[in-house]
């Protein structure tokens, strides 16, 4: 058996709380400061806004071709997955129903977790090994 040390409430340190008429005093304080009128140059109060650039609006025809487009692009690009889906799921679509004894599917489900792969990219890796060993 382990002997371990035993842990206790005490040996953890924690912060003590504060009050909450002190939390309410120090964000009373911090908004008061923050509420003072505080005198800024004119100069700077100038250069903020001219440093501000607005965006140049586009007009309404503008828009609406730009939306039209947006809409355009993810209109093909959703076709494109649903079709890369397709194509996908037809080249697994045929599948193979293989019973297995218990020591042989322990051997493979190992295989496929110490080699991080699944089960059935070995088992299809096997069955082609096979084939083609076999000349088909």
């Amino acid at each position: 058996m382990i002997n371990r040390p035993a842990l206790s409430v005490g040996d953890i340190p924690i912060a003590p709380r504060k009050e909450r008429g002190a939390v309410r005093e120090q964000s009373q304080d911090r908004s008061a400061a923050l509420s003072k009128d505080v005198a800024v140059p004119a100069t700077d109060v100038e250069l903020a806004q001219r440093s501000r650039t607005q965006l140049p609006r586009r007009s309404p025809d503008e828009r609406k071709e730009a939306v039209s487009k947006r809409a355009l692009v993810q209109e093909q690009a959703r076709t494109r997955l649903r079709d890369l889906k397709r194509a996908q799921a037809r080249e697994s679509k045929h599948f193979v129903n293989v019973p297995l004894d218990y020591e042989t599917k322990m051997r493979l489900q190992k295989a496929a977790l110490e080699n991080d792969l699944k089960m059935t990219v070995i088992m299809k890796a096997a069955i082609d090994q096979y084939l083609r060993d076999n000349g088909y």
